[in-house]
């Protein structure tokens, strides 16, 4: 086997913009990320890291050129690779590989249990253009809640011990038919989001032909043991790596380089035991996403995301590292470690609105260096319900540590609701190195600095800012 103080309004404070302290920049692109965790939460990290076994796989290979796949980038390879999966799973599972060659699929990959989907080096899994050839309909999560939809590119339902490996390209297409979705989807986005929020059956919720979801490059919905290493991906339609209840999952060693709308680099969506260590984001959207849900949908669900380690990664996207906005099922236990941030609009993003609900804590940032950001860390938890709900969504028990940044035009920016500030947050030192609007605060309690320099300003000490 392979084994894979109170206020009505907003605190403002602009205390200057160049202090005398140097921050350390980020490593170079080529650098290794190599440090190991430090501090009262290496023990946590490493006990969750532990719990995670990969994918346990047959030691054999299914050429998908045996299978009469050919590598021109212009026949279709789909049958190959479906036959060659078929094959190895009726044996009990193995390796299905894609040797040196330009691979085209016209249509999706559906993944089974005990495969290894081994992109091997100089070759290039290259999907069609044609929307048409991604249906029918499959059981998906799309922002939060679940539906029938077009499929992913890769796609794994209710399976365990799969993997995608190898050093190749995972390409979505430049020319797809799908990139051009983005301007159309907003009514069916709008449809969906009302039917997860009133309770529709999700059998109900069909968005095939004539609708304007874009899927994911990969997910997998409901899976245990996966393994996620080595590849490349470029031109994803949407989420670009999207692990859905999935529990004891490995993501290790991708270069993810896709920088079209809504282009998160991995979306960690209600699961569990999480790694994801040593990766290269370039992303149109953000790097790190951890979610569990949107609304009703998933409050009804209720499948939390918990013990999700973040390390060792160079990220590089619009946001850094976000937690929702789908967060409604909960978040606990997350760890983000040892990652370099390069720039963007905001290096730590949190987020939420009033009909979100669920409760997001235990969260640890630490060991960090990061480039130069519009914002260092901003939580935006009261968006008014678009809907009409009076769900606050729940922040608290949030540790950022030893983390030093070069620039931010604002450091915090915390708008929080009324009725559910944002409580126990605590930044230790952290450095900003320059910034103009050092705290822009709104309904928190219990925010503690502790050796914290924002430009030339040292503070210590607690502030609570409600209104």
């Amino acid at each position: 086997m392979r084994h894979l103080r109170k206020r009505t309004t907003p605190l403002l404070l602009a205390l200057g913009l160049v202090g005398s302290l140097t921050a350390a920049m980020p490593a170079t692109a080529d650098q290794p990320i190599d440090r190991p965790a430090r501090g009262p939460d290496a023990a946590a990290i490493e006990r969750i890291v532990d719990r995670i076994d990969e994918p346990a796989i047959p030691d054999r290979d299914y050429e998908i050129t045996d299978f009469g796949a050919v590598g021109d980038g212009a026949t279709d390879a789909l049958p190959a690779i479906k036959a060659a999966i078929e094959k190895a799973s009726a044996d009990g599972g193995g390796r299905v590989v894609l040797p040196e060659g330009t691979w085209l699929s016209e249509g999706p990959v559906h993944l089974a249990s005990n495969i290894d989907l081994h992109v091997s080096d100089g070759a290039t899994l290259l999907f069609g253009t044609d929307t048409d050839d991604y249906l029918p309909v499959v059981r998906t999560r799309w922002e939060g809640t679940e539906l029938d939809g077009y499929s992913p590119l890769i796609y794994a339902k209710d399976v365990h011990d799969v993997a995608i490996t190898g050093s190749g390209t995972i390409d979505g297409n430049e020319d797809s038919e799908f990139h051009a979705w983005k301007a159309k989807e907003k009514p069916d986005q709008l449809r969906l989001r009302q039917m997860g929020f009133d309770g529709v059956p999700v059998e109900e919720r069909v968005f095939g032909k004539g609708t304007f979801l874009r899927p994911s490059a990969i997910q997998f919905f409901g899976a245990e043991r996966v393994l996620l290493e080595d590849y490349t991906v470029t031109n994803s339609p949407f989420w670009i790596n999207h692990l859905v209840y999935t529990d004891e999952a490995t993501v290790r060693g991708l270069n993810v380089d896709s920088h079209r709308a809504n282009n998160d680099g991995i979306d960690v969506d209600s699961s569990t035991n999480v790694l994801i260590e040593e990766n290269r984001f370039r992303t149109g959207d953000d790097s790190v996403v951890v979610k569990s849900g949107r609304d009703l949908d998933g409050r009804t669900i209720a499948r939390p995301s918990e013990n999700v380690v973040i390390r060792r990664n160079d990220m590089g996207g619009e946001d850094g590292i976000a937690l929702g906005s789908e967060m409604s099922g909960g978040i606990k236990g997350v760890y983000f470690t040892d990652n370099v941030l390069r720039d963007g609009a905001s290096a730590i993003r949190f987020k939420g609105n009033l009909d979100r609900g669920g409760t997001v804590e235990k969260i640890r940032v630490s060991n960090m260096e990061v480039g130069s950001f519009e914002t260092f860390i901003w939580f935006q938890l009261d968006y008014p319900g678009e809907l009409g709900g009076d769900y606050p969504p729940v922040y608290r028990d949030i540790v950022f540590s030893d983390i030093t940044v070069a620039s931010a035009k604002t450091g915090l920016d915390i708008h929080g609701p009324a009725d559910a500030p944002l409580s126990d947050v605590t930044l230790r030192n952290v450095t900003i190195d320059e910034v103009e609007t050092p705290m822009v605060l709104e309904n928190v309690e219990g925010l503690r600095f502790d050796d914290v320099r924002f430009g030339d300003q040292h503070i210590d000490g607690k502030l609570d800012w409600v209104s």
